[in-house]
């Protein structure tokens, strides 16, 4: 089913993606602690609202 070729590929391929990503989160770093330092005001805000949907189809619905 896998040949010699398309597993030296698949090696291949997840050692550069890592290597890639690694790079990649590195370089993104500094990045993140400025655009997302407040992310969980949104995340809370969400919640929030699923809470109180639920509540409120339940309360109405009975």
């Amino acid at each position: 089913m896998f040949t010699t070729g398309r597993i030296i590929f698949t090696i291949g391929f997840i050692i550069t993606f890592a290597v890639a990503m690694f790079f990649a989160y590195s370089k993104d770093s500094k990045h993140r602690k400025y655009y997302y330092k407040n992310v969980w005001k949104v995340g809370l805000t969400i919640l929030l609202v699923i809470i109180t949907f639920t509540i409120l189809t339940f309360w109405l619905h009975d």
